[in-house]
Formats: structure tokens, sequence, C-alpha cells
């Protein structure tokens, strides 16, 4: 099957990082932006690279430029922009075609589009991409999901412009209609679980510990030559270690404390809980965000309730990273079984051993621990759960009680930690065989004649209340 010749519609950030990357792999593309003076000042920018880019002034042209088999990537905004350019698009394509949305579309939207789209005769891909616009540049990691036959003429392309991990592509095809953005979707909610585990120990430090911020840039500088070793540990030491040159004050210090999102954290809860999955240090993550984006209200409450301690308190270095290792660790398990939740339900067949693969370089949370990953999921995993692989059994049982007694101590202090007591909460909860829902099936009988399970003999029955 021929190799597709590439065009791309959506010429932002991401959408110059990207065709910068595809014409330095030795491929020519053509672009179109509703902003023409974008794609001008990309090619005016481009020194050698820019007689592989291509300006056109039209979705019509953009298509007549290109050899059959085509493929046009799409990175405008998710939603109505989505629909709007392939409405746009299959007024000119022809059958054999390939539109791909490289964007952080809703999957459930990525389902309709690709039926939608191969009823006319054309190939459609969702195509989760991270690394920002440094991944999207030098190599980004790139989740694929759609039919295996509209992979194939895309796949050389693809390949050559992802991320590698000792030589292997960091991208694949990894299951039909919108897997590919429902596996970025979860990506995101393991990234808003890990960047707030991060958070939450810089608070530990700077809070409870009153250090600086260039002290804790060499903590987390140190952890990063071990087994917490990531991409978003590495970024935050740099970003502990810089400073502001206007005041000559750490940077992190001028920054206010109300984080951002863009709805794929939200979307990976929601999908959790419909699934009937417990995504619980992710939803911490996500409630946190909310939390810091009314400000207002905090600064409002302080005074009324009181601040948090402002004793010194000392936390184990050893105790924090067996914290924030465990932490992570249950953020990856959760993920994965949601996951395993959705191909189940779409029969998708993920390969998750490859996922983690796919995650080792070019994205957000790649880190040590996703070549263990992918050994484990190589494996046959006892319920298929990650934490019962005998590699991950024993960090877990090695390291949970530094989380505890970090977790113990920033309770004991009034010091907020979401996402930490979330995971020894998750890790109590999953390795107690009896819980304590028979109370709650109790108390649903009593209240609504639910019914309940006997613990001696099969059947539904009712309390005499």
């Amino acid at each position: 099957m021929k190799t597709a010749s590439f065009g791309l519609i959506g010429v932002g950030v991401m959408g110059g990082a990207l065709a910068l990357n595809i014409a330095d792999k030795g491929h020519d593309i053509s672009l179109y932006n509703l902003d023409e003076s974008t794609v001008d000042d990309l090619i005016a920018n481009a020194a050698d690279l820019a007689p592989r880019l291509t300006k056109t002034t039209s979705v019509a042209e953009l298509v007549a430029n290109l050899a059959a088999p085509r493929a046009i990537i799409l990175l405008v905004p998710a939603g109505k922009p989505v629909d709007l350019s392939i409405e746009e698009l299959v007024k000119y394509l022809e059958p054999g075609d390939t539109i791909i949305d490289g964007g952080n579309s809703d999957y459930k939207d990525t389902q309709k589009r690709t039926i939608a789209v191969e009823k006319l005769g054309f190939n459609y891909l969702g195509v989760g991409v991270s690394g920002g616009e440094e991944g999207a540049r030098n190599g980004p990691s790139m989740m694929v999901g759609g039919s295996p036959s509209a992979w194939e003429p895309i796949q050389p392309v693809f390949e050559s412009i992802a991320a590698k991990f000792k030589g292997q592509p960091c991208v694949a095809h990894l299951g039909e209609g919108g897997a590919g953005h429902f596996i970025k979707t979860v990506h995101n909610g393991i990234e808003y679980a890990d960047m707030q585990a991060i958070a939450e120990v810089y608070g530990l430090l700077r809070d409870g510990e009153k250090q600086s911020a260039a002290h804790i840039s060499e903590v987390f500088e140190q952890w990063n030559k071990g087994v917490l070793n990531s991409y978003l540990t590495e970024i935050s030491a740099k970003i502990l270690a810089a400073v502001d040159s206007e005041t000559g004050n750490a940077m992190i210090d001028m920054i206010v404390d109300k984080a951002g999102q863009k709805g794929t954290g939200r979307w990976t809860v929601v999908e959790a809980v419909r699934m009937g999955q417990n995504a619980s240090v992710i939803e911490a993550a996500l409630g946190a965000r909310v939390s810091s984006a009314e400000k207002d209200f905090r600064e409002a409450v302080e005074p009324v309730l009181g601040r948090t301690q402002s004793m010194e308190i000392d936390f184990d270095r050893a105790d924090l990273e067996s914290a924030l290792l465990v932490a992570r660790i249950i953020g990856y398990a959760q993920g994965f079984r949601i996951l395993r939740a959705a191909s189940d339900e779409f029969d998708w067949k993920l390969d998750y051993a490859a996922i983690a693969e796919v995650w080792r370089e070019g994205c957000i949370i790649r880190s040590a621990l996703l070549d263990d990953i992918a050994a484990a999921y190589r494996t046959e995993l006892p319920r298929g759960r990650l934490i019962l692989d005998p590699t991950f059994a024993a960090l877990l049982a090695k390291h949970e009680g530094g989380l505890r007694r970090t977790v113990a101590k920033a309770i004991s202090a009034g010091l907020p930690v979401p996402v930490l007591s979330g995971a020894i909460s998750w890790f109590d909860q999953s390795r107690k065989a009896r819980g304590t829902a028979n109370m709650i099936q109790g108390q649903r009988d009593f209240f609504g004649a639910h019914g309940f399970r006997r613990v001696d003999k099969e059947g539904d029955f009712h309390g005499n209340w």
C-alpha cells in the first residue's frame, strides 16, 4: 500500500510544530489555516525545511495539492471546529483518503465521526497526541484509533515522526473507533494524578518544613535519579530552580495558585464512574484543580476557619519518596483498570503492554515505571490487576509505610494531601477482604427494600427490620 501524502488543517502552536517535525523527517506537507499569516510566519522561519512546506488558501486547494492516497491531519479545537473541518473536507476527498483528528476530542465524538466518515467511503483515525509543543516538534507519543486498513498508509510517516525509546517508535494502532482518543483521555487522567501528587509533596516541604524552592528543587532532582525518574519529576525540579528575572524571587513563588484544565481529567473520572471503576486518586486530583480555581473562596474562608498550622514539621525524605512512588503506581493502576473496562465494553481488544510502551517516551507521563508495567502486562496478570504483579506488589509492600506516615503527619498538621490520602485509602480498601458495605446494604434494605445477599446461602433476602 502506498504511503499517504500529508496535509494539515490548524497551524497553531501544536500544528506548526508537528508540520516541522514531518518536514524534518523528509516528508512534504501542505498547510491550511484560517489565519494565513500563521502559515506565512511558519514557512518564513522554517529555514531549510521551508521547501517541504506548502501554503494553501482553502480546503479545496489543500486537497487538490495532495497525491492520493491523502491524509489530512486536523489540529483544531475539539468539538464544533472538528465537525466543520470534516464537513468541508469530505466535499473534495476520494475513496482511500483519510481524515486524522489529532486533537483532544471526546472519544464518543470520535466514535460517531468514524461511522459517518466511513459511510461516505473515506477513512477516519482518532489519534491521541501527547508531549506538548516540544513533543510535536521533536517526537510525540501517539495513540492511534480506527480501522487497521486506515492505519497502513499512515504508519510509515507516523513512525518516523514519533518519539523513540531505544529505537522503537512510540506510536501504535491500539484499537478501533475512538480507542486512541479514549487512551489519551486516560493518559491525561493519570497525568492529573501524578501532577497533583508532586504538587502535594512540594507543599509539604514548602509549608510543613518552610523549605525554599531551591532546596525542594534539589530534592526532586535527586529523586529523579532513582525509581521516581520521570518527565514530571524532572521538570518539577527545573521549575523550582528557576528564578524570576524581574524580582529575583523563585519563579514558582510568583505564580498564582490557580490551575487550569481542558476537560480530559474530568472525562476520565466521568467514564470511570459510568463504567463502575474506582478512579479515586484521579478524582482527587480533579477535585484539587477545581478547588484551586476557587481562590477567592479560599481567601475568604481562611480568616474564618483558621489557617493550617504554622509550626514547622519535619518529613522524612525516604517517606516522601515512598509516598510519591505509591501514589504514582496507584494512578497508573487505576488508569489501566479504566482502559480494561472500556476495552471490554467496546470490544477494542486493547494491548496494555503496547500502551505502556507507547508512553515510555515523548509523552507527559513517561517514567521509569513504564518498562515494568509493559513487562507485567506481557504476563498473565492475576485478575488483570497491575498491583498483583509480583514487581508492583513488592514495591507497594515496601513503600506503603512511607505513604502512611507522610499522610498521617500531613493530616495532623492540617496540610491538604487529597491524592496522597486517596492513594492510601484505596490501598487499604483494596486489600481488605471483608469491608463495611454490608452496613450500606442493610441501610438500603431498611429504607428501600432493596434486598441483600447472605454470607451463608445463595439468593436475595430482606431483613425483618
